[in-house]
């Protein structure tokens, strides 16, 4: 079985180290929500060697990061876990930091609601939630693409879609979590980050 391949991990992965290494430099416990093909942990963790790297994701993409992990990765990197946000039991925690790309958008609201109140209730205080993709403020898109992309997104799902960053503050808050930065990213993509009070 041939590995599974995203070419947008493999073009965003260096702006995404960028904005994340320094911010996880006094981490040591994170957690990656959708780690999907795996190329994200296998390309960040062994550069942040003082960090145990959690994968994690719906049970059917497991063997494609198991085979990732296989092939290029590193001791810190810990083989994933089934988390279904919604649906499967939450690891214990606590983490320092949890990390999640892409994922917002393929995510139906319930989901992303659920994934903002376990990221709060694993994430130790002071810890931090760092979640990239494309975001939209106060019902506008900040790039044409984005308009695009989120059109094609609901033509495939209409559960799908762009999030607006006022409807993600407002679960961050009931979870308990501030917005501490928001770095804007090539793309059109910006990396959010949630600060857990």
């Amino acid at each position: 079985m041939e590995r599974p391949f995203a070419e947008s991990c493999v073009q965003n992965r260096d702006p995404i180290f960028a904005v994340i290494a320094p911010r996880l430099s006094g981490c040591r416990d994170l957690l990656e929500i959708g780690s999907g093909t795996g190329q994200h942990a296998v390309y960040f963790a062994p550069q942040l060697s003082h960090l145990n790297w959690q994968t994690s994701d719906r049970a059917e993409n497991h063997a494609g990061i198991r085979q990732w992990l296989a092939a290029e990765g590193s001791g810190n990197i810990l083989a994933p876990l089934c988390l279904d946000v919604v649906d499967d039991p939450w690891p214990a925690g606590p983490y320092d930091a949890v990390f999640s790309a892409n994922t917002a958008h393929i995510m139906d609201e319930p989901a992303v609601a659920a994934m903002f109140t376990g990221v709060s209730r694993v994430l130790r205080p002071g810890g931090l939630f760092l979640l990239y993709g494309p975001f939209a403020y106060d019902g506008r898109h900040t790039a044409d693409s984005n308009v695009r992309f989120d059109a094609w997104l609901k033509a495939r799902d209409p559960a799908m879609g762009v999030r607006d960053v006022s409807w993600l503050t407002g679960l961050a808050a009931a979870a308990g979590m501030v917005l501490h930065e928001d770095v804007g990213m090539p793309a059109d993509n910006r990396t959010l980050v949630w600060l857990k009070s």
